[in-house]
């Protein structure tokens, strides 16, 4: 059994740096994709509080992101190829932080209270985007260049745990 420990009036970058290695003692062992993503999405939301956070899947056979698991308020099921801000990271395959998801052409409201949002493409051992990691806040500019350094590191410690599950 595991317990999540974090200073929670630490800065952000500090508190990163507490959980990833919690994280990645969670999914070490486990060769359960689904139960990875579900951990990993509890273990955010715990430690920043954002409104929303999970992960989408690419659907095998479809130009479809699929939703898996989160922590949060009803979310959208299903987001096509290039689509939202989730469909266009699956596009490019790179990062993309919104600091108002109000003024972003083609951003899917999966809540009317998100206001800013963090995507982070997840890839495979062979360098494929098998889905996303999604954050979205109720705040503004609630994410930043740290988030997508830290969270591109959590990402690689996901894709590492794919190759057992895929």
């Amino acid at each position: 059994m595991h317990t999540l420990h974090f200073t929670a009036d630490s800065d952000k970058a500090a508190r990163y740096r507490e959980i990833l290695p919690q994280i990645a003692a969670v999914i070490a062992d486990e060769p359960n994709l689904t139960a990875n993503l579900a951990n990993t999405a509890a273990i955010l939301k715990e430690a920043f509080d954002w409104l929303w956070v999970g992960f989408y899947l690419v659907e095998s056979g479809s130009n479809t992101l699929v939703l898996a698991p989160f922590q949060g308020p009803l979310a959208c099921t299903r987001i096509p190829y290039g689509r939202g801000v989730c469909g266009q990271v699956w596009a490019k395959g790179e990062t993309m932080v919104v600091a108002d998801v109000n003024a972003h052409p083609d951003h899917i409201a999966c809540s009317s209270l998100s206001q800013s949002e963090i995507v982070v493409p997840l890839f495979d051992a062979q360098g494929r985007c098998f889905g996303v990691l999604d954050a979205d806040d109720d705040k503004l500019a609630q994410f930043d260049d740290t988030d997508a350094h830290y969270l591109g590191e959590l990402v690689q410690l996901l894709g590492k745990c794919t190759d057992k599950a895929i």
